[in-house]
């Protein structure tokens, strides 16, 4: 009963994002809902990105495994990537006018710098979406009770999604989001409500997560904890700002008033409503404490599904299998959208020139197809990866590679072609190295990356200027002693 009424959720989903798709009759209205949306609705669709997979499933693990400081990265530094993008890009991105965050790069840098940078944008794509996929086939294998094997139900996920996506890109996204997001926090809010009631109040679950240190933050006042803290904060926090995703949301908006304030409150938002999942695994430690202890040594992901299967009613049920899809759902089809304008905008068109709008359009909806079929693939070669550990990880490549080219882009008149590239190849080497070898595991190698960026980017931008200025001086003094 329970998987009959979520397929027909499914059903309903992909017959609201048809009907959102009424409205795309060019490629920006694909790509960025013909920048119509209003805050309400950039508000939702920021939240939708963030709340994903890896915000109901991964973060509450490793909450109860490494307390607060081990989620430093996500949500704490996930929302704050927001709040920052709507305080300090929004309004200069938005009234640029662009269609990707890509075309940004063109136009300050040049070709070279829009390819490398689309590159490495789209890679970074490839564990996050593979994260939604991933969870998309643990539901249906949960609620299956195994009869759906979880590649399975990986495919049947994805196909949910393109269904919708690939007609209605953007529009059918965010009117889907909207909805979604308030299944989404009904259904979560009243879960946590019933959960408190059955561990004896919240005041009892609150008190466990003190009596084991869960709260703890900040790391041991040592260097290496404190650089390795640092570098989990900044790498979603920073390296999620050059991401299409976002900008897709900033570049909807139908005024830069909605393009500032709404990933702010998105943000704001999504930080604090991370904790509601949280409180729902640490009350599975009170319900259900031998099962809890089992899972959390086996699969710590599946406590809150386990929780909600084995020890809550019915209704209940549906609230919880609605919200998870809703959060994965409307995360996935963000994240298959973006990459996939990013590579037709900024990369194929570099090899086959469109004739005109409506081959742009069919040709994002070819990228939408392939680049899933990709995603699925890579979701099913990782099958076994931590939710949380897939998405974590995506977010290195743009830090190190676009962060730096981007910010001084924006903010120092001074930088130049030279200096994004000097940035991006230093900053990926560095990254690259620290990785390879034993250095990373003394030093992060994200943050290594992102200082040798740093060092790129001024030295490959001053340099050429300092050696120009003294060749020019030389040149005077050589006339005036003639």
């Amino acid at each position: 009963m329970l998987l009959t009424l979520v397929f027909v959720y499914l059903l309903v989903t992909i017959a609201i994002g048809l009907m959102a798709a009424k409205r795309v009759n060019n490629s920006s209205d694909f790509a960025i809902a013909g920048r119509h949306l209003p805050l309400a609705m950039i508000v939702t669709t920021t939240f939708a990105t963030w709340f994903g997979s890896e915000t109901v499933l991964g973060i509450p693990a490793k909450f109860v495994n490494a307390g607060l400081g081990g989620v430093v990265e996500d949500p704490f530094g996930a929302g704050t990537c927001l709040i920052l993008v709507g305080m300090f890009f929004a309004t200069k991105l938005y009234k640029m006018n662009l269609l990707t965050i890509s075309d940004y790069y063109r136009e300050r840098y040049g070709r070279a710098v829009e390819v490398m940078c689309s590159v490495m944008i789209m890679i970074s794509y490839l564990g996050w979406v593979s994260a939604q996929v991933t969870a998309l086939g643990l539901v249906f294998n949960v609620l299956s009770g195994g009869a759906i094997s979880i590649p399975i139900g990986m495919v049947i996920g994805v196909v949910s999604i393109l269904a919708y996506t690939l007609f209605g890109g953007m529009w059918s996204v965010a009117v889907t989001d909207f909805i979604q997001m308030i299944i989404l926090v009904v259904g979560l809010s009243v879960l946590a409500v019933f959960a408190a009631d059955q561990a004896g109040g919240a005041d009892k679950v609150v008190a466990l997560a003190i009596d084991r240190d869960m709260f703890q933050f900040f790391p041991e006042p040592s260097f290496k904890d404190i650089a390795f803290f640092f570098a989990a904060a900044i790498t979603m926090m920073l390296g999620s700002i050059p991401q299409q995703d976002v900008f897709q949301r900033v570049m909807s908006a139908n005024s830069a008033h909605a393009a500032k304030w709404g990933p702010v409150i998105g943000g704001v938002c999504y930080i604090l409503f991370a904790f509601v999942p949280m409180f729902l695994v640490v009350s599975a430690l009170i319900i259900m404490p031998e099962r809890a202890a089992t899972l959390m040594a086996e699969d710590p992901q599946k406590v809150l599904p386990t929780l909600v299967m084995e020890q809550m009613p019915f209704v209940m049920q549906v609230l919880f299998f609605g919200a998870l899809l809703s959060a994965i759902k409307s995360c996935a089809s963000a994240t298959l959208l973006a990459p996939s304008v990013t590579f037709t905008e900024n990369i194929w068109r570099q090899f086959r020139p469109f004739h005109g709008d409506r081959q742009e359009l069919r040709a994002m909806r070819i990228t939408v197809l392939a680049f899933s079929a990709v995603v699925l693939s890579y979701a099913i070669a990782m099958q076994g990866t931590s939710i949380y550990e897939m998405v974590s990880g995506a977010y290195q490549v743009p830090l190190v590679g676009a962060f730096v080219p981007l910010v001084f882009g924006l903010y120092w008149q001074r930088a130049t072609t030279q200096g994004a590239i000097f940035s991006m190849v230093l900053g990926l080497l560095t990254w690259g190295l620290f990785l390879a070898t034993p250095a990373g595991e003394e030093f992060p190698a994200q943050l290594a990356g992102l200082a040798a960026a740093l060092v790129g980017m001024i030295g490959g931008s001053l340099g050429p200027q300092a050696l120009t200025n003294r060749h020019g001086q030389h040149h005077h003094l050589v006339g005036s002693a003639r």
